[in-house]
């Protein structure tokens, strides 16, 4: 028996003090602007607190859809899905904006040795958690899709603009990079249109911009892996940073009893398998929290820790299977557990 969690559940929650009613898709007072729209496969909200001008808005969400119609693999004739098509046969020269993602992504994957690796398209479409079509592949299947992916094997050339999958089948998946760039770009154009206050939400990717009108920070509510949504375990304080989860409640599909979470380990073909139910990464840039937060979970609890520990001006909130929370050196004063069904340890 199959079940497919295929629900929005982002792991974090904003917790500001301006309240924001509902009038279809865009909200406007004399102090706050907030527009929700669907984009890359996942919710996407922007709310302005020092601006009421909608035409900045309205710039923001043509850069995520240009965005998405350049690098999704789940529509037909996008930049991205001529690359995977010409694997193993030509180089094809794209734009900057996937050139600038997809370097991105092997930058990490390099840096990660693999356990961050873009080139996972053909284990992510053999697997499909989060679609209707989604499903446990057999051994077999995964066995045949393994050798396709490998990093080393992609190739770019920065003069001519080119990408090149050296083997046929080959595939990128841009999955766990392309939000935090579009965040990235949501927070360039506020900041060329002088707003200085905003939060950016792209399921879960938060850019918290700048700072609250108040001039304070913006408090973070971090969600409680194993509840409903709003049930926070603490809040943390931050100003000009994104925050970018990655967790096992996100999306799921379970089989027998057994839930298979989205985050699949190019080297068994399988999801990983630690303790960690979910970790926060905080840090400047979106597009570097959003590969961090998959390699940091890859790498489980104390190998994430130490790595993160490693790179400067990135935190981390990890929170495991059995209640605890851990949380890197840099954040210790500006987070706040407040759930006592869990524990902060040293």
């Amino acid at each position: 028996m199959l079940k497919l969690k295929n629900l929005f559940f982002p792991l974090l929650l904003i917790c500001v003090t301006t309240l924001i009613g509902c009038n279809k898709n865009t909200t406007s007072t004399s102090e706050v602007l907030s527009r929700t729209e669907l984009f890359m496969g996942t919710v996407v909200k922007i709310t302005l607190y020092d601006s009421n001008d909608s035409a900045i808005l309205d710039k923001a969400f043509d850069r995520v859809a240009e965005i998405e119609s350049l690098v999704s693999i789940n529509e037909a004739g996008t930049e991205l899905d001529k690359v995977n098509d010409f694997a193993g046969i030509s180089p094809v020269e794209v734009t900057s904006t996937t050139y600038e993602i997809v370097e991105k992504g092997l930058e990490y994957s390099k840096l990660s040795n693999g356990d961050f690796d873009i080139t996972i398209g053909p284990l992510v479409k053999l697997w499909n958690i989060g679609l209707d079509d989604a499903k446990v592949p057999t051994q077999e299947e995964i066995d045949s899709v393994l050798p396709l992916i490998d990093y080393n094997l992609l190739e770019l050339n920065k003069e001519d603009h080119t990408i090149f999958l050296k083997n046929k089948g080959m595939m990128i998946d841009l999955g766990s990079i392309a939000k935090g760039y579009a965040a990235d770009e949501i927070s360039h154009i506020l900041t060329e249109n002088n707003v200085n206050s905003a939060i950016i939400d792209l399921g879960g990717n938060i850019y918290a911009h700048g700072i609250k009108p108040s001039g304070q920070d913006w408090n973070i509510g971090i969600q409680n892996p194993f509840s409903t949504r709003g049930d926070i375990i603490g809040v943390l304080k931050v100003k000009n940073k994104t925050v970018v989860t990655s967790g096992i409640y996100e999306r799921y599909i379970e089989k027998d009893g057994v839930k298979y979470h989205h985050l699949l380990n190019p080297n068994t073909g399988y999801p990983f398998e630690n303790n960690i139910a979910g970790v926060s990464i905080i840090t400047d840039k979106s597009i570097d929290a959003d590969a961090l937060s998959t390699t940091v979970f890859a790498k489980g609890l104390e190998g994430g820790l130490k790595f993160v520990e490693t790179l400067p001006n990135v935190d981390a909130i990890f929170i495991t299977k059995d209640n605890k929370v851990y949380i890197t050196n840099g954040i210790r004063d500006s987070f706040t557990l407040e759930n006592e069904d869990f524990t902060l340890e040293n």
